[in-house]
């Protein structure tokens, strides 16, 4: 399938970050206020355009979740883009609401596409075990979890989740959606102020994944479940009742990882196949 910029047009990259806490996610919605809805609205005045330029991002977070290190990608008019391009990071900024920013604006390079490009997305979920809770100025992106959690365990859970699986026992199910995954790390960190971080990255997540992950993986870190069993739902493939979905303010998108400018357009293609474990039938 090709993603040929159509004649006329020029395809810009954005990269951006977001307190999610009052979004009800990225994807633009009626009535409720969306990242992608905020920024094309800025776009739209910034330029003094009549037409709407639809957003493509690496990653459709959820209602609360933040975002570091996210990326967007934009075709503006040769036009607008030569008239507005050098000043449209500053006047984004003077548009965009104070929990939005976008940090870098430019021309993308030949095949690159945000979402389809991409080769990896990094995610964190920050949690604290500290009886006393969540420090208050923290609060809006830390997870309190009372029980005392052990990380030696959690890690050692997550060994047999890497790797590509079909992830359906995590995932929140969509019609026609695979949910195969190559799920690349998944690691647990308690910094020195006591917080415990997971970091998790893949080639792409379904719907839930990493919070499903994250509650998994709590349940062993608290004794609640033993090392072997988020492997042993992990095969079962199907959704286990006492996998919970984690509050979402916890999960923040950091990175997304592309690969060189020359295998933009290959990676772009190779990842819109839908995919199927060696072994099993397309259908």
């Amino acid at each position: 399938m090709s993603d040929e910029v159509e004649p006329g047009y020029v395809r810009v990259r954005l990269d951006l970050s977001y307190d999610g806490k009052d979004f009800s996610g990225w994807a633009k919605q009626r009535e409720r206020r969306t990242v992608q809805g905020e920024l094309e609205t800025a776009l739209r005045t910034v330029t003094r355009s009549r037409e709407t330029y639809e957003l493509t991002v690496a990653g459709r977070t959820d209602a609360g979740v933040h975002a570091r290190g996210q990326v967007a990608h934009v075709d503006l008019p040769q036009e607008v883009w030569a008239e507005h391009g050098e000043h449209l990071r500053r006047r984004l900024a003077g548009r965009l609401p104070k929990d939005i920013r976008v940090w870098r604006v430019a021309e993308a390079p030949y095949g690159f596409n945000a979402r389809f490009s991409a080769i990896w997305r990094r995610y964190a979920y920050r949690v604290s075990d500290h009886p006393g809770g969540v420090d208050p100025l923290l609060r809006g992106h830390v997870l309190w979890h009372d029980w005392a959690l052990d990380v030696a365990a959690m890690n050692a859970a997550s060994r047999a989740l890497l790797g590509e699986h079909d992830f359906a026992a995590y995932c929140k199910r969509r019609e026609g959606a695979t949910t195969i995954r190559t799920l690349q790390e998944l690691s647990w960190v308690r910094d020195a102020d006591g917080i415990v971080t997971a970091t998790v990255r893949a080639d792409a997540f379904c719907h839930n994944m990493v919070r499903s992950l994250v509650g998994a993986l709590l349940f062993v870190g608290d004794g609640h479940r033993p090392v072997e069993w988020a492997g042993k739902v992990l095969a079962a493939g199907v959704r286990d009742s006492a996998v919970h979905v984690v509050r979402p303010h916890g999960l923040t998108l950091e990175e997304v990882g592309y690969p060189a400018d020359e295998l933009l357009m290959a990676r772009n293609q190779e990842a819109r196949n839908k995919r199927t474990l060696p072994g099993r039938g397309c259908c």
